[in-house]
């Protein structure tokens, strides 16, 4: 049903209505079929996976130099503590 404008200044407060309206029926389209959209999941899966070869070597690098300065002052205090226990009369 498809209401139809008032266009006179007397006409009642209501629409009327066009019972014998039918929609046009829309023919096949021409365009291309889209591939069924990804998942946000996919999406960032994909994503990752191209920027992590990128990144790899850079971040290993980084990891590898805060993992080596970390140990440093670990086996520096393990020393101390040795040498301080060593210092020490036995009982």
């Amino acid at each position: 049903m498809k209401p139809l404008p008032n266009t006179q200044p007397n006409a009642p407060k209501c629409p009327l209505v066009d019972y014998h309206y039918h929609a046009p029926m829309l023919n096949g389209s021409s365009a291309p079929c889209l591939k069924e959209s990804k998942s946000l999941r996919n999406i960032t899966r994909d994503y990752f996976d191209a920027e992590a070869d990128r990144e790899f070597i850079s971040e290993a690098a980084v990891f590898t130099t805060l993992i080596v300065m970390a140990t440093m002052p670990i086996v520096a205090g393990i020393s101390a503590v040795l040498q301080l226990l060593g210092s020490l009369p036995v009982f």
